[in-house]
């Protein structure tokens, strides 16, 4: 008995309703990237190990996918090596290539090897899927399309004002309003660190502040307790923990937080400017929020960092997020290069927009007349009329088959086919078609040209 087919678990199908509106957002997206400016790149699905290892911490490097060398992998393996079964030391020896992790770091690589081919500032644009080996769950997969902008060679903040515009852009063309786009700066936080005598436990802070929305705040003050922060520089956090207001306020309040720190207000700074382009030139749907607990890509942002959260009617993790990173070239050798970057989640975006309802009903582009056929002549003759519909830019078809009428009128049924043409001996004849609206179920003798304008 033949083995049931299956796929690998965090791994998809898509039916055709599912990839036209994946399209429909894919589209969307690169069309207010193109907008603005950003030129699409392309790099293979798989890198050499050396390029991807690394770059990610521990846990990255864990979830990366590695690729077996073809042939007689274990021919470089000793027998000494063989017999102390460490994954770690073996897998540099049977795999030389691994699927992406990410778009980021193949772009940093790209940007070193071509680097002499770039105008800079490059402005580019990367849609397509990457590969982690993690545990699935809702909104998060095994193999997903990543949707990335960057900008590099430039530390102009007028680069991170135009990413909140475009995040802004896309989600008003997406129709999905009330998005909030949270913005921190690593400086911020490097200060509060070194206010509070914690410059040496700067992961350790944030990773507990960044939970206070989670677990409170008496747990994120046991949590830094515990990873040693004194109790000193703990209740210096104590506005920290209370920061409200508007942007403009809480900006307030972090300058007076952070008035011994230089890094800090330099942090502050950033952010008022970004604040004051935002409130000048505005957004169409979305809100700009500070949230200084973000603190996501800590080990590679050094500025600017952006989260997008859905709206509060929907329950789902971020949709988006990026930041500004100053170096992250030199991992390539190529030091100095600024960047800034922004990164949509395509796939809880589509689980977003299906659950408010927001694809079209247009997006679907379905065939919108399909042609009876009841033999060689009539369908020669429909064909004619099918280039004409075509031409026109109106998706119709031939049904392939002179199967019996009511199977072909179940068939146009069953894909939602709103127009079905008739063609027998009388219509040929006649040099007209018979239209049935599938909706309605009216129909009507047409000449072509009515033909089309009546479907049209």
């Amino acid at each position: 008995m033949a083995q049931k087919p299956s796929i690998p678990k965090g791994t998809r199908d898509f039916n055709p309703e599912q990839v036209a509106k994946r399209q429909y957002i894919f589209k969307t997206i690169q069309h207010v990237f193109e907008t603005y400016g950003f030129q699409p790149i392309e790099t293979p699905s798989f890198e050499n190990s050396e390029t991807l290892m690394g770059k990610y911490g521990d846990e990255g490097d864990r979830l990366i996918f590695k690729i077996l060398n073809s042939g007689d992998y274990l021919n470089k393996v000793n027998d000494e090596l063989y017999a102390e079964k460490d994954a770690t030391k073996m897998t540099s020896k049977i795999s030389e290539k691994a699927l992406r992790y990410d778009l980021t770091v193949p772009f940093a690589r790209y940007v070193v090897q071509h680097q002499n081919d770039i105008e800079f500032p490059f402005k580019r644009y990367q849609m397509q899927p990457v590969w982690r080996a993690d545990r699935p769950q809702k909104g998060r997969f095994r193999e997903f399309n990543q949707c990335d902008a960057d900008v590099v060679g430039s530390k102009s903040l007028w680069q991170e004002v135009e990413f909140i515009q475009l995040y802004d852009a896309v989600f008003t063309a997406l129709q999905l309003e009330g998005v909030t786009i949270k913005i921190n700066n690593r400086k911020i936080l490097a200060g509060i660190a070194e206010v509070i005598g914690a410059q040496d436990k700067l992961i350790d802070f944030t990773v507990a502040l960044d939970k206070l929305d989670k677990i409170g705040e008496e747990k994120v003050k046991e949590e830094m307790l515990g990873k040693g922060i004194p109790q000193a520089g703990i209740d210096k956090l104590q506005p920290l923990f209370t920061l409200s207001g508007t942007f403009e306020e809480q900006i307030h309040s972090l300058k007076t937080i952070l008035s011994t720190s230089e890094e800090g207000l330099k942090g502050v700074e950033e952010l008022e400017f970004i604040n004051t382009g935002i409130e000048t030139l505005g957004l169409k749907t979305a809100a700009l929020q500070l949230d200084v607990t973000l603190a996501r890509g800590l080990n590679y942002y050094t500025g600017a960092i952006f989260e997008v959260a859905a709206p509060k009617t929907v329950q789902m993790g971020s949709i988006g997020g990026g930041g500004r990173y100053d170096d992250l070239t030199g991992i390539f050798g190529l030091n100095d290069v600024s960047g800034v970057g922004i990164s949509f989640g395509l796939d809880r975006i589509y689980l977003v927009l299906e659950e408010l309802e927001l694809f079209p009903e247009a997006v679907n582009k379905n065939v919108k007349v399909l042609f009876i056929n009841f033999g060689d002549t009539e369908a020669l003759y429909s064909l004619k009329a099918i280039q004409k519909l075509r031409a026109a830019g109106i998706n119709a078809e031939l049904y392939p088959d002179t199967a019996k009428m009511k199977k072909q009128m179940n068939h146009a049924n069953k894909r939602a086919i709103p127009f079905v043409v008739l063609v027998g001996e009388e219509e040929v004849k006649s040099e007209v078609y018979t239209l049935k609206d599938m909706i309605k179920g009216e129909q009507d003798k047409l000449d072509l040209d009515a033909l089309i304008a009546a479907v049209k």
